[in-house]
């Protein structure tokens, strides 16, 4: 079973990793056009609100890419 401070660390560390990528990683890009076309489609006031979701959605997609990796190394190799 596991201990309730590694449960409670479990999204922690999922969005410091995500905060982390930010500095790291580029978020994805799009051309104008298929930029334009995702702001009608999800009916949104400007480009600035579909960005918003972009950014969010990509670091904590990368914050929880990297736990599991790093939870990996960790189980695999450093803990005894």
């Amino acid at each position: 079973m596991k201990s309730p401070f590694e449960t409670f660390l479990m999204p922690l560390s999922t969005l410091m990793f995500g905060f982390l990528s930010a500095l790291l990683l580029p978020a994805p890009w799009f051309g104008l056009a298929l930029t334009r076309k995702l702001v009608e489609m999800f009916h949104l006031e400007d480009i600035g609100q579909l960005y918003t979701l972009v950014f969010c959605l990509w670091f904590l997609l990368l914050g929880a890419v990297e736990f599991y990796i790093v939870r990996f190394i960790y189980v695999r190799f450093i803990r005894p």
